[in-house]
């Protein structure tokens, strides 16, 4: 628990730091978690991260995280990449003679979808040019607030299992009260800055920030469970892996683009 708590404490603050800084240092920060990311999704599927198909996702990855129009470079469409990458993938099953099959294609596929887009959607957040920080805090305050809430509320008056089969630990009364924490740190964000955000909105937000969220951690929960881990890596002493830490954030930041609760 010591050992948890010291390394959450200094990759918190590491974090923290970077992204109020901004810039070359969020984005880079982002785009290294994303490449540990896919190799740990790629090792999960027991793809080498130097297969041919694991090449092509980390390309789907960066595709998507790097920062190509601030470098001058325009690409094609999101949907032609992905097509591109879904057909390299598929052709990869038939010069392998299906030693790459179509299931570890679609996963690769898949991956790099999640990962890539995921990562993308937070770097596109604080890019934005009135109040990035603000939105990226916000999304971020809801996420935490909301993991911290089902954390101690299950702990202190949890009874009811909420998906045994999936998570064994968690339950409904723990997922309300991380609802309602991230409602009220929703709700202080609006108090903060009203001229930025309606209590209303922020209400919003705070509730598809903590469902989202929860159900980002049970995806990978579910996910472990069929391939018999525990955790997806080992980068953080006492916390797993990158997919471990940012289950959360790939799922809430892409809903919260998508839904336009957040505009760029």
């Amino acid at each position: 628990m010591k050992q948890r708590l010291i390394t959450g404490v200094i990759a918190g603050a590491l974090f923290i730091a970077l992204t109020v800084l901004g810039g070359a240092f969020y984005t880079g920060l982002l785009i290294l978690l994303a490449i540990i990311g896919f190799t740990e999704y790629s090792r999960m599927n027991g793809v080498s991260p130097i297969h041919p198909s694991a090449l092509l996702g980390y390309g789907g990855v960066l595709f998507f995280v790097l920062p190509w129009s601030d470098w001058g470079i325009e690409l094609p469409s999101a949907m032609t990449i992905v097509w591109m990458l879904a057909f390299l993938l598929l052709a990869i099953t038939v010069i392998t003679k299906n030693k790459t099959t179509i299931d570890g294609a679609a996963f690769m596929l898949l991956g790099a979808i999640y990962i890539g887009y995921g990562f993308s959607a937070m770097i596109s957040v604080r890019g934005i040019e009135t109040h990035g920080l603000f939105w990226t805090f916000l999304a971020f305050g809801c996420i935490w607030a909301s993991d911290i809430g089902a954390y101690f509320v299950g702990k202190a008056i949890g009874r009811t299992k909420l998906w045994p089969s999936i998570s064994p630990n968690k339950t409904i009364e723990g997922a309300i009260g991380g609802v309602v924490i991230s409602l009220i740190v929703a709700v202080v964000f609006a108090l903060a800055a009203p001229e930025t955000i309606s209590i209303t909105k922020a209400l919003i937000i705070g509730i598809v920030a903590a469902v989202a969220g929860q159900f980002g951690d049970l995806i990978q929960s579910a996910y472990k469970r069929v391939k018999g881990i525990k955790d997806t890596g080992n980068l953080l002493p006492g916390h797993g892996g990158v997919l471990d830490r940012c289950d959360s954030w790939l799922i809430v930041f892409p809903l919260l683009l998508l839904t336009e609760l957040i505009h760029l």
